[in-house]
């Protein structure tokens, strides 16, 4: 029997659709990632399921007596508790059992006359709760999970106010996984998580024996832990069984299919304009508007390379051969030593993605690179001229009052001025801006479409160097995908930061290693990609 069914079901938000005709079900032990285009309708199914939102039309029923989990980035806990006490409490009944058999102890202890047998019997039923409970080593468990997501004795000690964002975000994770629910919806999980976290999640995966549903654009996590996709487009729902990487192939067949039924229903068209031709004078007014459609529907079918579009903006830009030397550079904080000596170039063309573990000092790398902070010793000399930009300073410094047009066109420097409109307006219809968006203010935009901004931003600011810090957490597949190429393509250097595996293989070709196996605190390997 299925855990959740939506049937025919359709919602509308001011009078404008969501979703419409959505059929899915979710039965035991399915993993399913759900993907679409930022503000397609992901959020709102997940709302739907939680009981947030009621559909306009159609059904959705859950199954009585499931226990539904939900993690998003805004997941809420007890702030004045430690990630400690609240783990602790997920593992309420266990402690429980925990308590009454050391209360039979002590009374066997105290009392050796006491009624041994109905002791010992209500000893015996506890270890079999126990047993069924598997809560035996229920403080390993939640010793691995707060280990392998990063959390040294600090953390689980302080107070979670007290943490960052990104670790009670990571406090969460913790807590939903621990509990286990039948149903798990998650939000982003890999946000936030190093490589080890994310891995130490997908092993977790493997012995979860509920259902998901997971909303996520780390495409290496997909493949490793959905059995299929459901991809919101369009208003409706599309499934694709078998991982990411089966639904890139089961897709590609899909559009080539429409496109020839497209191909089709084209040339009935065009045998029809040749019958409208012969007829009256009356009639001639019907074929202009026929031909104006037909021209229209060739024109959109015209092939208009990604590739193409991203050179022709990058065209104009110059960089220097070394943009900069960094010489013998070292940062600590109190006895932790970040890195020390360390001696590398960024030159042009180079795309250097820097990788570790939590903690290892990489995003302070990038902040002692852009100068927001000071290095113990050693410099970081740039080339004159060489215009650096930090993604992540962008997308902090977006002016709610401004236009979506003017933020991205009005930038000193800004490639917009050198392009033609027509190239800047095709770069940004790829990052999904029509020209209604366009008009948009960045106060009313969503997480998702402000990181969309930045991202345009910084690719279209005309520097030679680009300085990013895990630019994939709020991009959907497609501006990550748009992303890449642009990437790729520009003619300057990248230092990113990432912890998305998918990513970093397409893009990189430079890597900055931290933490390597038998190396010293602080040592960092430069090799090739």
């Amino acid at each position: 029997m299925s855990l959740i069914r939506l049937n025919d079901v359709s919602v509308r938000f001011d009078n404008a659709p969501v979703l419409r005709e959505a059929f899915f079900r979710l039965e035991t032990g399915d993993r399913v990632g759900l993907i679409g285009r930022n503000g397609s309708g992901k959020t709102t199914l997940i709302k739907l399921i939680l009981g947030q939102v009621a559909a306009d039309a159609g059904t959705l029923s859950v199954e009585d007596g499931i226990r539904i989990g939900y993690f998003s980035q805004f997941s809420e806990l007890d702030g004045t508790a430690t990630i400690n006490d609240v783990l602790d409490d997920v593992f309420g009944e266990i402690r429980a059992v925990e308590a009454e058999l050391a209360s039979i102890d002590a009374a066997i202890a105290a009392d050796p006359t006491a009624d041994l047998n109905t002791l010992i019997s209500r000893q015996g039923a506890l270890f079999e709760e126990m047993d069924r409970l598997d809560g035996w080593d229920y403080p390993r468990r939640i010793d691995e999970a707060l280990t392998r997501l990063g959390f040294d004795d600090d953390r689980r000690t302080c107070p979670i106010d007290d943490l960052s964002g990104g670790w009670r975000n990571r406090a969460a994770l913790a807590k939903i996984v621990l509990e286990r629910p039948d149903v798990l919806l998650l939000d982003e999980p890999t946000n936030f998580l190093d490589v080890a976290g994310v891995e130490w999640l997908e092993a977790w995966f493997r012995d979860f024996r509920g259902a998901a549903i997971i909303v996520s654009h780390d495409r290496t996590f997909l493949d490793s832990v959905v059995t299929r996709i459901v991809e919101v487009e369009n208003f409706h729902l599309h499934e694709y069984p078998g991982n990411f990487a089966e639904y890139v192939v089961q897709k590609q067949f899909r559009l080539k299919t429409l496109e020839q039924q497209f191909v089709h229903e084209s040339e009935l068209l065009a045998f029809e304009a040749e019958g409208i031709a012969d007829r009256r004078a009356a009639a001639k007014a019907a074929n202009r508007g026929l031909d104006k459609k037909l021209s229209g529907i060739r024109k959109a079918r015209a092939p208009r390379p990604v590739d193409q579009i991203i050179t022709e903006i990058y065209g104009g830009l110059h960089v220097k051969d070394v943009l900069c030397r960094v010489t013998g550079l070292s940062k600590s904080y109190g006895d932790n030593v970040l890195f020390s000596d360390l001696t590398f170039e960024i030159r042009r063309g180079n795309r250097i993605v820097v990788v570790g573990a939590n903690g290892s000092g990489k995003s302070t790398l990038l902040r002692v690179l852009t100068g927001e902070e000071k290095a113990d010793s050693g410099e970081a000399i740039w080339a004159k001229g060489a215009g650096v930009v930090s993604y992540n300073q962008m997308l902090a410094d977006l002016d709610d009052d401004d236009t979506i047009t003017h933020a991205v066109n009005a930038a000193p420097g800004s490639l917009a001025f050198a392009a033609t409109r027509k190239s800047v307006g095709r770069f940004l219809s790829m990052f999904q801006f029509s020209e209604a968006d366009l008009k948009q203010r960045i106060g009313n935009l969503s997480g998702g479409q402000r990181a969309r901004v930045a991202m345009a931003q910084c690719l279209l600011s005309g520097a030679s160097v680009l300085i990013l810090d895990e630019p994939t957490n709020h991009l959907d597949m497609p501006s990550t995908q748009v992303m890449e190429r642009a990437l790729v393509h520009f003619p300057g250097a990248v230092v990113v930061v990432s912890h998305d595996r998918f990513f970093s293989d397409k893009v990189a070709n430079r890597k900055l290693v931290f933490g390597l196996d038998g190396a010293e605190p602080g040592e960092i390997e430069v090799r090739a990609a």
